[in-house]
């Protein structure tokens, strides 16, 4: 049996099902991806590329449909090529609806079962779009073009035989019609590897060294921007470190952006509102460090006293879970992502997302009360182990929803 993967940023979240696939007997694996796709082992991999001027015109509301086509037909090419270079003929294929990539799937692989990830549809309201006044994006030009930039992805979603999103909510931003079409499961965090250690051992960049018994504030971001409550705890932080004499701020992300709008007048958000509060802060005591490897991460939020999370209502991290996972003690924004994770009192400590003050108490009652926050950190533990566990939960899951699905074309 064949199993293609398309991704844009191959192999993305189906790392894990490639390779579960690519360890049975008789299964040959195959993966589609754009420019930055990156090898597997035992993985058939055909990459396009992107021309360095791509076609455009037509109206702008069409833009995004236009650069989804564009992607569309190149991954159709990459496609074409594994079925005449390898002999590539799927029974499954499972792509990202984001970019494009799997518009033509269907009609490369007529017989196969294709399975859609729906990871985010995109609302006008409700959601991110128009949720922080700070940045309005509302009226009618933005609702257009926000139902405009749905139309690849439902384009894709109708040739497929099954939609699969991570997460509850991130499932119902999806048009109520489709909800029975789409399965939930995570993509899974590695909770062996994120767990708490008592030894644990975290280095700054100037040879300090935290361990477990310090008081250590985290607050992790692929890139620092408003999406994540950048602006929020930069703003918090100046109290908090005041009222916390002896509290370490690490400071985790990029200088770029993932998923709003650029800084102005070629600025980054991260220097924006570090220099609005940077004359109320002790800088020696506040650590930016960049991106950092993932034992370096994981080793950070074993030493974590207080981890903040922030962000609009949109995609869930997976850093959120890992530092549950990790015991990390929790203070996160109560937006309904966060709410299907964190239980007010019970596995962390939840605050109106545009509450600076509020979320300056949380996180120094967190750091108070770090001596009997046992039974929440072992509870945000069990929590993160039950429901997003790799190993024993999400990737048992996603298996199974493909074999289901595979064995009733078979069947039929």
């Amino acid at each position: 049996m064949d199993v293609l993967f398309v991704h844009n940023n191959f192999p993305g979240q189906f790392v894990h099902a490639a390779q579960a696939f690519a360890r049975r007997p008789g299964v040959r694996v195959f993966g589609v991806g754009g420019p930055t796709a990156r090898p597997r082992p035992h993985v058939g991999l055909a990459a396009y590329r992107i021309p360095e001027k791509p076609p455009s015109g037509g109206h702008p509301l069409g833009e995004r449909f236009n650069s989804d086509v564009i992607r569309g037909e190149l991954a159709a090419g990459a496609m074409q090529r594994l079925k005449k270079e390898m002999g590539c003929d799927p029974a499954l294929v499972v792509g990202h609806t984001g970019w494009g990539e799997t518009l033509f799937a269907r009609d490369l692989f007529p017989n196969a079962r294709h399975v859609a990830f729906c990871e985010f549809f995109y609302n006008a309201s409700g959601a991110d779009v128009g949720f922080d006044p700070e940045f309005p994006e509302q009226g009618l030009r933005t609702a257009l073009r926000i139902r405009a930039k749905n139309a690849g992805m439902l384009t894709a979603l109708a040739a497929a035989d099954l939609g699969l999103s991570p997460t509850e909510w991130q499932k119902s931003q999806h048009p109520r019609f489709l909800w029975d079409r789409i399965a939930v499961a995570h993509d899974g965090i590695d909770t062996r590897a994120a767990a708490p250690k008592a030894n644990a051992r975290f280095r700054l960049p100037d040879g300090r060294e935290l361990r477990p018994r310090d008081e250590v504030i985290t607050f992790v971001n692929r890139q620092l921007e408003p999406y994540r409550g950048y602006h929020v705890f930069m703003r918090a932080l100046p109290e908090i470190l005041r009222r916390r004499p002896e509290a370490q701020a690490l400071i985790v992300g990029g200088d770029g952006v993932s998923y709003g709008r650029k800084a102005p007048d070629g600025k980054s958000w991260k220097d924006i509102f570090l220099d609005e509060v940077r004359d109320r802060l002790d800088m020696s005591r506040v650590h930016f460090l960049g991106q950092i490897p993932k034992p370096d991460f994981l080793a950070m939020l074993q030493v974590s006293t207080a981890h903040v999370y922030l962000t609009y209502p949109f995609v869930l991290s997976w850093s959120l879970l890992e530092a549950m996972a990790a015991g990390a003690p929790i203070v996160a924004s109560g937006t309904a992502p966060v709410r299907e994770a964190v239980e007010d009192g019970v596995t962390g400590r939840l605050f109106d997302f545009f509450d600076v003050a509020g979320l300056a108490e949380a996180v120094c009652r967190t750091l108070q009360d770090r001596e009997t926050l046992g039974p929440m950190r072992r509870a945000a533990r069990d929590f993160a182990v039950s429901r997003y566990d790799l190993a024993s939960v999400c990737l048992p899951k996603q298996m199974s929803l493909f074999d289901q699905l595979v064995s009733g074309a078979a069947a039929g």
